[in-house]
């Protein structure tokens, strides 16, 4: 049986324990409304690449296809997880999409490359059979974002030319409503060619066309960085919000647990003490009746 100081210890355990949840609670709930503003930001950013090739395409009657895959070429998939914990099935659900989706685009495991973002994952993966070429480390804030996404290109550069990775893939939780999220693809090459045409063929909003003095080869190569840019930038944040999304509903999972353990040890301190107070008052009273027989 719980001594009262046992029980006592426990009450401040969970106490304690509660405090540190509300504090990630309301981390988490902070962290979310800015990545989810990042997201929204991104809108016009987005738009004017959209201009951007719209004016690139126009007046030219081709539409290249260099991103094209091919036979001999191979995919890269790009997950992205998460470097911390007590975020529920976060990582477990990403990790089973991108397992599933990758075995039905390429089934050769020989011609697959992985980056995983997060240490999270690696397990999952490994377990799986799927072997991890890199992993990256998460921004721990929204100004991060940018370097992470520079080390990214980096690499995506060097799987395009060094070793003929022509199909890029990014898998990562999107924010849904309240703390829901749902996993998710995003192909990143080869770039969406109807996309492209469909921008080619629509009519431009004013009567003036906008001029350019760079090369089109040099102007349309910086236009494709800026999409790869704005498209991992996206993931980043997506899966960063979605991240926080999941903490928060575990937090007030656990929060709702204390909160019934602590009812719990509350109604148990308060019982044990009364027993106390009552045999020690008792013990006085056969103590006093003693004394009296005595007399």
């Amino acid at each position: 049986m719980n001594t009262l100081e046992s029980v006592k210890r426990k009450l401040e355990t969970a106490e304690d324990l509660q405090s540190v949840v509300k504090t990630m609670k309301a981390m988490a709930a902070v962290s979310i409304r800015q990545y989810e503003q990042a997201v929204a930001s991104l809108v016009h950013y987005f738009r004017a690449i959209e201009l951007g090739f719209q004016v690139a395409l126009q007046g030219h009657d081709f539409i290249p296809v260099q991103f094209s895959p091919t036979e001999a070429g191979q995919l890269g998939a790009i997950l992205f997880g998460s470097s911390q914990g007590m975020c529920g099935q976060f990582n477990e659900q990403i990790t089973s999409y991108a397992l599933k989706q990758i075995e039905q685009i390429q089934p050769d495991s020989a011609r697959r490359r992985l980056i995983s973002l997060g240490l999270r994952t690696i397990a999952h993966l490994e377990d799986s059979g799927q072997s991890v070429e890199e992993v990256f480390t998460l921004p721990g804030s929204i100004s991060e974002i940018k370097w992470s996404v520079q080390e990214l290109l980096i690499k995506i550069e060097q799987w395009r030319f060094d070793e003929k990775v022509d199909q890029i893939i990014l898998f990562f939780n999107k924010k849904q409503a309240g703390s829901s999220y749902v996993p998710t693809q995003q192909f990143l090459l080869p770039v969406d060619l109807e996309w492209l045409r469909k921008l080619k063929e629509k009519k431009w909003d004013s009567r003036s066309l906008p001029m350019f003095t760079l090369s089109w080869e040099k102007l349309f190569s910086d236009l494709v960085q800026h999409y790869f840019f704005f498209q991992l930038y996206h993931a980043f944040a997506e899966s960063l919000a979605s991240e926080n999304a999941s903490r928060l509903a575990a937090m007030q999972a656990a929060e709702k647990n204390i909160d019934e353990q602590l009812n719990e040890l509350s109604d148990q301190y308060n019982r044990q003490r009364q027993s106390a107070i009552t045999s020690e008052l008792l013990d006085i009273v056969s103590g006093f009746e003693a004394l009296e027989t005595e007399r």
